[in-house]
């Protein structure tokens, strides 16, 4: 699970896992065991570590939409991790969305590559008893430019699936969600998290109408951040990503 291998609760890593999941279950066993098992039966059906290591995603659909970014030491974490979804970037949202599995797949191995450099099976400090989970990252959907998200079938598919997925398979992964450059016909994406997350978990939503104030939302290392997002740091584009391969052929941009 996660790079983990479970064992029993007095094992950190596995004790990190566990608790996780009973986290989101608000100590409910029953209901945390359930969840486990479900998100150990998907990942035995997808099995996106070796999606990660060993799909090629095509890069016509794909290419410059998710990133990881690993941030230095600040004062309560050992390093910081952003996920970035570039939505903005979509060059034909058909290609990119239509084909819902392939698109949880590639989202998949992108969560994957944000929990290898978590590392949670070298942690050696359990999450202390009701206090702070300090095994968390940061997510930020990117959606300037973006003009196809308007009740669109195909996006409207293939987000609710990577929402009810991800809500079962990675529990209290998530620190802080922001949406930057939010449209205003974005409404309907937080309408269909509430409905399959927790009050929790939505209480870490933070909508922003300009990427340049995200800097401003994290104290301590936001000046890190490229300059885009209010920071002075590298593009995005030079941190981490997942394996592309050419596409055969151009695809035809829809959403100019």
């Amino acid at each position: 699970m996660w790079g983990v291998e479970l064992t029993n609760s007095f094992d950190v890593p596995t004790s990190i896992v566990l608790e996780k999941f009973l986290r989101a279950n608000t100590q409910d066993i029953a209901k945390a065991k359930a969840q486990l098992s479900g998100a150990l039966k998907w990942r035995k059906q997808m099995q996106p570590r070796k999606l990660l290591a060993e799909t090629e995603f095509n890069e016509a659909k794909f290419g410059g939409l998710g990133f990881v970014t690993v941030y230095p030491k600040t004062e309560s974490h050992e390093k910081e991790i952003v996920t970035w979804n570039i939505y903005g970037g979509v060059k034909n949202k058909q290609e990119t969305f239509g084909d819902v599995q392939e698109f949880v797949k590639w989202r998949a191995a992108l969560m994957e590559l944000s929990l290898k450099e978590l590392d949670l099976a070298s942690a050696t400090v359990p999450i202390p008893q009701n206090g702070v989970d300090p095994y968390r990252m940061v997510q930020v959907h990117d959606y300037l430019n973006v003009s196809f998200l308007r009740m669109d079938p195909a996006v409207k598919a293939a987000s609710k699936e990577t929402i009810q997925i991800f809500s079962m398979a990675y529990p209290e992964l998530l620190k802080e969600k922001f949406f930057v450059n939010v449209p205003l016909v974005m409404g309907w994406v937080f309408a269909a998290m509430k409905l399959f997350l927790s009050a929790e978990t939505v209480k870490k939503f933070h909508p922003l109408s300009y990427g340049s104030n995200l800097a401003g939302e994290l104290p301590g290392w936001g000046q890190e951040l490229p300059t885009a997002y209010g920071g002075k740091g590298k593009d995005i584009k030079e941190g981490l990503t997942v394996k592309y391969a050419a596409a055969e052929a151009p695809v035809k941009d829809e959403t100019k």
